[in-house]
């Protein structure tokens, strides 16, 4: 048996439309060739592969054991080209190839899915790389332009070169485990007892924070790379600390965790800013993105993370 030939895209596309079309005259229909010509295509792409695709034996020509393996092949290979041309004209007209989107780690996971659905479907050949930070790391990873677009937290020293706007609020919560000491309080915890007991913090890896500290009250503190570790050591009942509400809101259903409530309340809210470089115009796919950001609504139900 001899090496199968190349194939062209053109014999690949007849080929599916032969299955598609249910034959070769319902195929040239449909791609406005004669019935012939089809017929020779089907013949020439079977010459090329060496090997017979379809079983003319019957009525209505039928897949062979090699058309039905191969038959997914040319689907995926008209799929590629078809994302290829798409790619290319949306590049052509100025559109992006990658968005680089950093996100704050308190940001609710459950809205982040929400837009990025409808920026898969708005832009579908617009690649995405998503980053998880704390703090000033998000700031930091705009100003590097290492990410176009940005949703960070509390807010830091901004460079001029930083445009801001606030985009909505996510409610936080201090929680501790139930066979925590602080979970036997009833009532008001006084801060000065919250001083005496481990808090649990999530650090910020980038130094635009430096030397500042954003709701540490404890005396002794654990800082922790991410938010799922503090959770965890949170129901563990290693220390006390705050929380997104609606991630842990099936905590506190189940009893896992307990809401305590401190002399300036039993939550907070945590600002959630878009940010991005006033020197760095972004294209139309993280505009729109940006703009996603600043219409969502962030009232959360609970349980919705």
């Amino acid at each position: 048996m001899r090496d199968p030939g190349l194939p062209s895209l053109d014999q690949l596309r007849v080929f599916i439309a032969v299955i598609d079309h249910g034959g070769f005259a319902h195929a040239a229909r449909a791609l406005h060739r004669t019935q012939s010509v089809i017929s020779y295509t089907i013949a020439n792409l079977e010459e090329q592969l060496d090997i017979a695709l379809l079983d003319r034996s019957r009525r209505k020509p039928t897949l062979t054991e090699a058309g039905k393996a191969l038959l997914a092949d040319a689907r995926a290979v008209s799929a590629k080209v078809d994302d290829m041309r798409a790619r290319a004209k949306a590049l052509g007209a100025g559109l992006e190839a990658e968005v680089c989107l950093v996100v704050d780690v308190m940001f609710p996971m459950c809205r982040l899915v929400t837009v990025l659905e409808a920026f898969r479907r708005e832009y579908p050949t617009v690649s995405l790389r998503l980053h998880t930070e704390a703090l000033g790391a998000v700031t930091q990873m705009v100003l590097d332009g290492a990410c176009e677009l940005g949703v960070s937290g509390m807010p830091v020293a901004m460079p001029d070169t930083i445009e801001r706007q606030l985009a909505g609020h996510v409610a936080m919560m201090p929680v501790c485990a139930p066979h925590h000491a602080l979970a036997a309080i009833e009532g008001v915890v006084p801060t000065a007892v919250l001083r005496e007991h481990l808090q649990l913090v999530v650090t910020d890896r980038s130094p635009l924070t430096q030397g500042q500290d954003f709701g540490v009250l404890g005396r002794a503190n654990w800082r922790l790379a991410d938010l799922h570790s503090k959770h965890a050591l949170l129901r563990g009942g290693l220390g006390w600390g705050s929380m997104p509400e609606a991630m842990i809101a099936d905590d506190l259903a189940q009893g896992r965790l307990v809401r305590l409530r401190g002399q300036d309340g039993d939550s907070l809210q945590y600002p959630l800013f878009v940010i991005h470089r006033t020197d760095d115009q972004l294209g139309p796919a993280a505009s729109w993105l940006k703009h996603q950001f600043l219409e969502l609504d962030y009232s959360l139900p609970h349980g919705a993370y």
